[in-house]
């Protein structure tokens, strides 16, 4: 075994040192060595992507084809030559490599420009890698401007960033920007598998997939997490070991959670939550992966089994297929909208284990809802139904209309004799004094009006308030003598018509809370 000091992790142990071994760039790879053939070398190239997809990596290589003394006829570097043996390990004068987070300056970039100008030591190019770009500032960016606009004819930039967005535009377009991809999950498990073969590990093909899916997408997390499953366990090693390092729980819950949700055992949740917390499981890790696990369920149902997006074993595929016949595809995408929604919220709250219940008892209890597309196609095909065989309206009972209230009669009044009506007198002047001192009740007995009014004729007409009295109590004695008519029948409500109650207020809260959350 050799000594701890010399001891290399397997990221930089197995790093690639040639076009060949940079997994998942096939298109990057062909361009840049077309570029060296043809002799169509930009002076400035910027790799951005996500971490552990190759970004400096490949800038490395780039940089050693670019200066190898016997390159291959495929436009390889040959590895054995002293400029590949020095930027490999470091040390060439020709290749820099600069920390754009450490070295984020102004006077960093002023004294790349003061020794930009002087000539190679041994290589063809002097080429600049700067990583973490991003970082430099403002200033520094504005500074380096020029030169990488017109730099010396031998002089070269490579940059590499994981946030492109973040380098000014008048960066980016001095630059040939490359977008690296993530690296497929197969091409992860095959390193995987050969650097296990290597080491002459033991590792079972269920235990290489976990971790390549794991790593999502980059080469370098999964290395990570061998060398550290390597260095926990002895002897072979399997999902079992991984989830006990990882802290995952293993797919045999998921299944069985399937299953208790099929039942309608809701105590299964309180069992899974107490499982989480007391092997300390990470609660954020753990909806990951239940939300992969209903995203494989929905995708066998959508694509089926052999669908080749899925980095799932054969073993699993039989599985996740059965899992898929219990739910609906509109159940699954339901889970995948509360599980994703809980993920945002569940880490903000004070205490994690309340939360988590509640969760996994509303995926047990979402086999028991009536799904609102299914609602939806039995009110359609029930109207169709309605439609076509027509039945005949029930007769509505309508209460008879109210008796019109009966007028007060008036009381008689006998006859009296008309007396003769007055002689036309006259016109004459009347004295003003004469009229002040005249009694009112000779003024009273003539009217105006030539026709007789009931003060004339002698009857007396009663007081508003006493006719509305009189009036009421006449309209009551009418009320109490008409006989009650039978109230309408309701109508019967059917069983469709509830469901759909029910359905029409749970879409009504589903929407609120979307609108919410906008």
């Amino acid at each position: 075994m050799p000594p701890m000091s010399e001891y290399q992790v397997l990221a930089r142990k197995y790093r690639p040192q040639t076009f060949r071994e940079v997994l998942g760039q096939t298109a990057i790879v062909t361009t840049l060595k077309n570029a060296i053939k043809n002799n169509r070398l930009a002076h400035a190239y910027l790799f951005c992507g996500s971490r552990g997809t190759g970004k400096t990596t490949l800038a490395r290589v780039f940089a050693k084809a670019l200066n190898c003394q016997a390159p291959t006829a495929d436009l390889e570097p040959c590895n054995i030559c002293s400029s590949c043996r020095e930027i490999t390990s470091g040390y060439s004068l020709d290749v820099m490599e600069i920390d754009g987070a450490s070295h984020r300056g102004i006077d960093d970039i002023r004294q790349i420009n003061e020794n930009v100008g002087y000539a190679t030591s041994s290589g063809k190019y002097k080429i600049y890698i700067i990583d973490e770009v991003h970082m430099l500032t403002r200033e520094a960016f504005n500074a380096l401007l020029k030169t990488l606009e017109e730099p010396p004819p031998k002089v070269k930039f490579f940059f590499a960033t994981t946030e492109p967005h973040k380098v000014l535009p008048t960066i980016l377009s001095r630059c040939q920007r490359f977008n690296l991809n993530r690296i497929p999950t197969e091409e992860i498990a095959d390193k995987l598998k050969s650097i296990s073969n290597d080491l002459k590990i033991p590792i079972t093909d269920d235990a290489i997939r976990l971790l390549a899916n794991r790593a999502d997408g980059g080469l370098r997390d999964a290395e990570s997490l061998l060398d550290q499953i390597i260095a926990f366990h002895e002897g072979e090693i399997t999902t079992a070991t991984i989830a006990e390092v990882l802290g995952i729980m293993p797919k045999e819950q998921f299944f069985a959670l399937d299953r208790a949700g099929k039942e309608g055992n809701l105590a299964f949740a309180f069992e899974i939550a107490h499982q989480v917390f007391t092997q300390g499981k990470d609660i954020l890790h753990f909806i990951d992966n239940l939300t992969e696990h209903y995203r494989n369920i929905l995708m066998v149902k959508l694509s089926g089994k052999e669908a080749p997006f899925l980095s799932l074993s054969d073993a699993e595929r039989d599985e996740y297929e059965e899992a898929a016949k219990i739910y609906s595809q509109e159940q699954c995408l339901t889970i995948l909208d509360t599980l994703i929604e809980a993920h945002s919220k569940i880490r903000f709250m004070p205490t994690a284990r309340i939360p988590l219940e509640a969760l996994l008892m509303t995926i047990i209890r979402s086999h028991k809802r009536v799904p609102v597309d299914f609602l939806i196609r039995r009110l359609s095909e029930l109207e169709e139904k309605l439609g076509s065989t027509p039945s005949p309206a029930p007769k509505q009972i309508l209460p008879p209309p109210p008796a019109p209230s009966q007028p007060v009669p008036l009381q008689p009044i006998p006859a009296q004799p008309v007396p003769p009506s007055p002689q036309p007198v006259p016109p004459q002047i009347v004295n003003v004094e004469a009229k002040k001192v005249e009694k009112p009740e000779a003024r009273s007995s003539v009217t105006e009006d030539p026709t007789p009014s009931p003060a004339d004729l002698g009857i007396r007409l009663k007081k508003p308030i006493e006719a509305k009295i009189e009036a009421e109590k006449t309209a009551q004695v009418v009320v109490q003598q008409q006989p009650l008519a039978p109230l309408p029948p309701l109508p019967q409500q059917s069983r469709y018509d509830t469901i759909l109650q029910f359905a029409a207020v749970e879409l009504e809260g589903t929407i609120q809370k979307k609108q919410i959350n906008r």
